[in-house]
């Protein structure tokens, strides 16, 4: 995964003609028919290799977009997903990650990198700039700059039609349907308040935080449904794709992910607030800043402890710590650079953290790093980085035992329990258990009996929560619902759905 570049030298590369994409062993989503480079002939076709748990390759998704509104007849966009995780060869996994994040145009399963290899890919996300004459024009890593990638197209696209070479017209797509449940893609799921007993769940693709009954019954909303970044009373305020949640005295603290900002709800009034990000993607934060001028980069979750509200920033790969009352924020862990490199706090590495938890008892704050299936920890105390279970961004599975042996793929949230670490191990599609004392991964489900009608398992979870000793709450994501374990009666059943 590469981070953000200059597009300046975007079509500096040598001319040659483009390799084919309609080959053999592809496979085509959101169309009725593959597609060739003649059948697209006339019109600038942008390739975009990129995988589904990258969150570089998220990041250009919302550039992508507003070159295809730009220019609807005259550009085509194609993604090329080269799977890094195995999970990720799913079809059916692909199919979710196009409705879970609202890709529209083409794409094509290159299981086996061969236009990868073909275009001399090197990186995720990288995008390949095709001429109307079927010619490469040049080749780009990493994230582009929405304004000047723009600007370069709209450039080639006014030259091409002052040349007469362009042939603009439509693209017929058939891009997925979106949830039609109560819930859609719920991620993060927090408890509000003891008595009564409530719950507030990240309704990720209707743009809403949802409240809960113990009994998983839904009793409020907020959130207008329609995506966008405004404050305001909580029927009428956007979010973009919640994350993570957390709450705590009358507050609710969002993290907001497609706005790049941590938002607050105040319970009694209903009003959101934005406590910070400015709604652009920001790069690495070096030293303590003004939370509202900050620029946050796709924050997946967030935690409170006390006064001061601890923020998983997956985009710049980085643990913040933002002071609530002064409203500033500042670095707690990670340089910035992706990998799992452990030590002191500020200088270790660490690779799209994604879910965290509190042992308030050890001041250890419990994080999981997505792109390098790992559970880690910062010491609080002394602030320092070590790790749990992972070794690196290509060594992931699915394997129990010590943890120098234990697998995971692409774990989304954890949570502490007495003695152990609960993890949503999202692309092994179930709940996985450390044992802190053992030092041994198990499964949480080790064969429980379903009280559910028709039985459904569990697919890719990106929320998990301990309700005290006996009962844990999975947010099972792509099913659209959240599964309630009762871990004395060997039970599981869903909640909310």
């Amino acid at each position: 995964m590469d981070d953000e570049q200059d597009s300046d030298s975007l079509f500096e590369t040598p001319r040659v003609r483009a390799p084919e994409i309609n080959r053999p062993g592809l496979t085509w989503h959101n169309v009725d028919t593959p597609l060739s480079l003649q059948d697209l002939r006339g019109r600038m076709v942008i390739l975009e290799f990129w995988t589904a748990g990258c969150i570089n390759c998220l990041h250009v998704l919302p550039a992508l977009r507003t070159v295809e509104a730009a220019y609807p007849e005259e550009v085509v966009v194609i993604g090329v997903h080269t799977p890094k995780f195995s999970a990720d060869q799913d079809t059916a996994n692909l199919e979710s990650a196009l409705a879970r994040l609202g890709v529209a145009h083409p794409v094509i399963q290159d299981v086996n990198f061969t236009l990868w290899q073909e275009y001399a890919v090197r990186a995720w996300p990288t995008l390949v700039f095709i001429g109307p004459e079927g010619h490469v024009m040049g080749q780009m890593a990493g994230e582009p700059e929405p304004e000047r990638l723009l600007t370069a197209v709209s450039e080639l696209v006014e030259r091409w039609d002052t040349q007469g070479v362009l042939a603009p017209r439509p693209l017929n797509t058939a891009p997925p349907e979106p949830a039609t449940g109560r819930y859609a893609f719920p991620a993060k799921i927090a408890p509000l308040s003891d008595e009564p007993k409530r719950w507030v769940l990240a309704d990720t693709g209707h743009h809403q935080i949802a409240v809960l009954a113990d009994d998983g019954t839904e009793i409020a909303r907020y959130g207008s449904g329609a995506p966008g970044f405004a404050d305001g009373a909580g029927e009428r305020a956007r979010f973009r794709a919640p994350q993570g949640l957390a709450a705590a005295d009358g507050i609710i603290l969002v993290a907001d992910t497609g706005n790049h900002a941590i938002r607050e709800i105040d319970t009694e009034t209903g009003r959101v607030g934005t406590l910070a990000g400015t709604g652009e993607r920001g790069m690495v934060v070096q030293e303590a800043e003004p939370g509202l001028a900050a620029e946050l980069a796709s924050p997946w979750d967030v935690l409170l402890d006390g006064d001061v509200a601890y923020i998983a920033n997956a985009g710049t790969h980085q643990i913040l710590a933002l002071d609530i009352p002064g409203r500033e924020l500042s670095p707690l862990a990670g340089n910035g650079g992706e990998d799992i490199v452990d030590g002191e706090a500020r200088e270790a590495q660490l690779a799209q953290p994604s879910g965290l938890a509190l042992d308030a008892s050890t001041h250890t704050l419990y994080f999981v790093d997505a792109e390098t299936s790992a559970v880690r920890a910062v010491d609080l105390s002394h602030r320092a980085v070590t790790t749990l279970v992972g070794e690196g961004a290509f060594v992931f599975g699915d394997e129990n035992g010590p943890f120098p042996l234990a697998r995971l793929q692409h774990p989304l949230d954890l949570d502490v329990a007495t003695g152990e670490v609960l993890v949503a191990d999202s692309y092994n599609d179930r709940a996985r258990v450390l044992d802190l004392a053992a030092r041994r991964v198990r499964d949480l489900d080790d064969g429980f009996a379903c009280d559910d009608p028709a039985p459904l398992a569990p697919a890719q979870p990106a929320g998990i929560h301990a309700d005290g000793p006996n009962r844990v709450l999975l947010v099972d994501t792509t099913n659209h619902r959240v599964l309630a374990y009762d871990l004395a009666a060997r039970r599981w059943s869903t909640w909310a759905q």
